[in-house]
């Protein structure tokens, strides 16, 4: 019996997530000109849906949250058929506040995410000084978020690059997507049974029903390492506020760390920017003072698929075309659950409700 054909229109963690898991029941092609190479590349790997939960926005912290239970066994099975670890860390996070009206909203959050029956710790300065040392600067006080983990983005890239290594790819931008049939920039039109549109910020550019659901939203990231004789970076990721600003810092296992992150609405503008450089080592260290002695390894911005309601959009567009994108912020938490969700819509099944295309009226052609 002759496979079923799949194409998949972009080489994010979620397009190379779905590649590899549904490679298993289809003859899958993946077409991008440089798989690995876009957002999923600049991001601080946060696999933080309770640090990230926002009042009105509780169906995603229940999306975020199913996803980062089965994160474990994804990366797992992951490391064995790439052959690499994953890169997954669970030491936790900590939240802390650089000032009293910081220390008031970090308050107002651990109500919040009590009301939901997810209850976080709350931390006086001297435990949030006990639990990384390296939290050396005046801070109001924290939250203990244990099971809010991380993984290196990069290296987790790597291995699915690996776990797709016999995916043919076509290394050319597609132009447009319709049902079955994707059209390449430089001439021609690809067929399949199916095809799953996962382009990140660009989906809108690929498809007209997409244009006003799927947007960029732009993001900068530092990326640092601790020079010889410094104080080594926070071992769990370290969030704060500082003076209504969000930062992070999320450790990585080569002496190195993640600072970020800006959020511009920018259009497609991936240029970065002093200020955002500026504001971002301001911040940091107003909190982990050491940080000014660290190498500035290098600086990037990429573009988040943002949508309306910040939920992403999982199902069916049309005929032969399913679509995943609009993960904003949490691609990286989102892929095993969004993996998941794809494959059983594949297999003939629904897609919840919160991520359905047709809540922003978009017509859903079966």
């Amino acid at each position: 019996m002759t496979a079923r054909t799949l194409i998949v229109v972009g080489g994010g963690v979620v397009g190379l997530s779905i590649c590899w898991r549904a490679s298993a029941s289809w003859q899958v092609t993946l077409v991008d000109p440089a798989a690995g190479s876009g957002a999923s590349a600049v991001a601080g790997g946060m696999l933080a849906p309770v640090t990230e939960a926002w009042h009105g926005e509780e169906p995603l912290l229940e999306l975020g949250a199913a996803s980062l239970d089965a994160w474990p066994a994804y990366a797992d099975d992951l490391a064995s058929a790439a052959g690499v670890p994953a890169g997954l860390r669970t030491d936790g996070t900590i939240v802390v506040a650089a000032d009293g009206t910081d220390r008031a909203e970090l308050d107002r959050l651990a109500a919040f995410l009590d009301g939901l029956g997810r209850q976080v710790r709350s931390l006086r300065p001297r435990e949030v000084r006990e639990l990384e040392p390296a939290v050396a600067g005046p801070v109001r006080g924290g939250l203990s978020v244990p099971h809010d983990h991380a993984v290196d983005n990069r290296q987790l890239m790597t291995a699915l690059s690996l776990a797709i290594r016999d995916v043919p790819v076509v290394r050319t931008a597609a132009a447009s997507v319709r049902g079955g049939e994707v059209t390449l920039a430089g001439g021609g039109v690809l067929r399949a049974d199916a095809v799953v549109l996962a382009a990140g910020a660009y989906s809108g550019r690929l498809h007209e029903r997409l244009s006003r659901v799927v947007r960029p939203v732009k993001g900068e990231i530092l990326r640092l390492r601790a020079r010889p004789g410094t104080v080594g970076p926070p071992r769990r990721t370290v969030r704060a506020l500082v003076a209504g600003r969000a930062m992070y810092l999320v450790p990585r296992d080569d002496g190195g760390v993640v600072l970020g992150a800006t959020q511009y609405e920018a259009g497609f503008d991936t240029r970065v920017t002093v200020g955002g450089v500026r504001d971002l080592l301001a911040d940091a260290e107003r909190i982990v003072p050491e940080i000014g002695e660290y190498e500035l390894v290098e600086c990037s911005a990429g573009l988040r698929p943002g949508t309306p309601d910040n939920r992403p959009v999982i199902g069916w567009l049309e005929d032969g075309l399913l679509v995943a994108t609009g993960h904003h912020r949490n691609g990286i938490l989102l892929a095993p659950v969004t993996t998941d969700i794809v494959r059983d819509v594949l297999a003939g099944g629904e897609p919840p409700a919160a991520v359905r295309p047709d809540r922003f009226s978009v017509e859903v052609a079966r």
